[in-house]
């Protein structure tokens, strides 16, 4: 095993989190919403209808490129493609100006650098097996992905103590934001898209110079036979029964998981009343919990395999949906409170911590169990599949919450249809096997 291509392998996930971490979750969407778009009803709208459309694009994508890379050979010259859409599309997020009239660029831009950010990740992800023994791909995966959360917690520091205003016009530490950017124009907070786009450009560099590839391009018609070979895949899915399960069986838990994500700081800001600074500590205090418990389940997963890590985040997360269920201002778990008590409060935090902790194992765990399931000389292809179950039902969990939420007009209760989802997936696991199926398995149905 080549230590210094893991560690290249490992700053792919430091550098790309900030995407996730600064755009989608904590700093660039609440600002389009609140200054950028003509209103929060509409400009919570657009969002929502942007996201969708992005992520139907990388549904429907994703295992052809995947299978297209797979008979084109290497795959480097493919993630700097997606490294280029990774970088415009965050840095043109500069010119999201409060009021702007280009609503609808900067959304475009936004996509443009979720598309890249969705598959690099398909085709890094499909260099995992290749990184060391089977034995060591979930210690591996588990500490990539533990790494990713830190980056993505010192980039969210970064910007909340020099960068990003208030509504008076200073940042977490008081000041105005650094280099002398204007707070009227928001600059501070724009910052967050160039800042972004450079911390991945730095950070990706020891991917590229540390992670070589063998392998010669290969002169055919690689898009006929990219797609001909989707073609083939999704038609001998059902001759194997433990890849099949286990695409759907992640394909709920992991919208049940995305549900929480997204939803979680809305119930904090809803049922509990929490300031947005409560609700960004809640995201820090997760993605600390996240990073300590990826590296730990990576540990777990190299001596059980990724079976055992997966079902046991599945029920921790079934555990935090009860609590939250079960939990408002007036009672935890069911019982009666005393006005003015804190307790909801502390028993939300802790289920934050369990939030990142089981959430950032689940994930690490299931990019191994996916190493495991999919057909080892078509990777990039299986991980396009993979990306594809992940963005099929991405609907279902805030459907199922606004479905939820209308008819019980209880937001706490409008959680309770994702204790379903992780059900389901953690039924369907039942047929998966935890070694996959053997290479003479694919050897003899290709």
């Amino acid at each position: 095993m080549d230590s210094k291509r893991v560690w290249g392998w490992y700053l792919f996930d430091w550098a790309n989190q900030p995407y996730n971490t600064l755009l989608l979750t904590f700093i660039f969407a609440p600002y389009f919403v609140a200054a950028v778009a003509p209103d929060p009803v509409t400009g919570q709208q657009i969002w929502g209808w942007m996201l969708a459309a992005t992520g139907v694009t990388i549904a429907l994508l994703a295992p052809i490129l995947g299978a297209i890379a797979d008979s084109a050979g290497p795959k480097r010259p493919w993630i700097l493609l997606w490294s280029a859409f990774y970088v415009v599309g965050a840095a043109a997020l500069w010119w999201a100006e409060p009021g702007t009239g280009a609503v609808w660029i900067v959304l475009v831009a936004f996509a443009i650098g979720m598309i890249g950010l969705e598959f690099g990740i398909i085709f890094t992800n499909a260099l995992l097996p290749t990184l060391g023994p089977r034995k060591e791909v979930g210690r591996i995966s588990g500490t990539g992905w533990a790494l990713g959360y830190v980056g993505g917690v010192l980039s969210l520091v970064i910007m909340l103590l020099w960068f990003a205003e208030n509504d008076t016009g200073v940042t977490l530490l008081g000041n105005p934001p650094a280099l002398g950017l204007d707070p009227a124009a928001r600059e501070g907070t724009r910052a967050v898209g160039p800042f972004t786009a450079l911390w991945y450009v730095v950070f990706v560099i020891p991917f590229f110079l540390w992670v070589p590839e063998t392998g010669a391009p290969q002169a055919r018609a690689v898009v006929r036979d990219g797609l001909r070979q989707v073609g083939r895949m999704i038609r001998s899915l059902p001759r194997h029964p433990s890849l099949f399960a286990y695409l759907g069986s992640s394909m709920f838990y992991r919208d049940a998981l995305n549900g929480i994500y997204a939803f979680g700081g809305i119930y904090a800001a809803g049922v509990l009343g929490w300031s947005i600074v409560q609700i960004g500590v809640f995201g820090i205090a997760a993605a600390v919990t996240g990073a300590i418990f990826c590296w730990i389940g990576g540990r777990f997963d190299r001596a059980f395999g990724p079976k055992p890590v997966i079902v046991s985040c599945i029920l921790a997360l079934i555990l935090v949906c009860l609590i939250i269920v079960t939990t408002d201002r007036s009672m935890v778990l069911f019982m009666p409170l005393a006005a003015g008590s804190n307790l909801p409060d502390i028993v939300f935090y802790l289920c934050g911590g369990l939030i990142g902790a089981a959430g950032g194992a689940l994930q690490a765990a299931s990019r191994t169990m996916m190493v495991r399931q999919g057909n080892p000389d078509r990777m990039t292809e299986a991980f396009g599949l993979y990306a594809l179950s992940g963005k099929a039902t991405s609907f279902l969990a805030p459907g199922l919450i606004a479905l939820a939420t209308t008819v019980t007009e209880s937001q706490r209760l409008g959680v309770a249809p994702l204790i379903g989802l992780f059900l389901i997936g953690l039924l369907l696991l039942v047929w998966v096997k935890p070694d996959g199926e053997g290479a003479e398995t694919w050897t003899a149905s290709s």
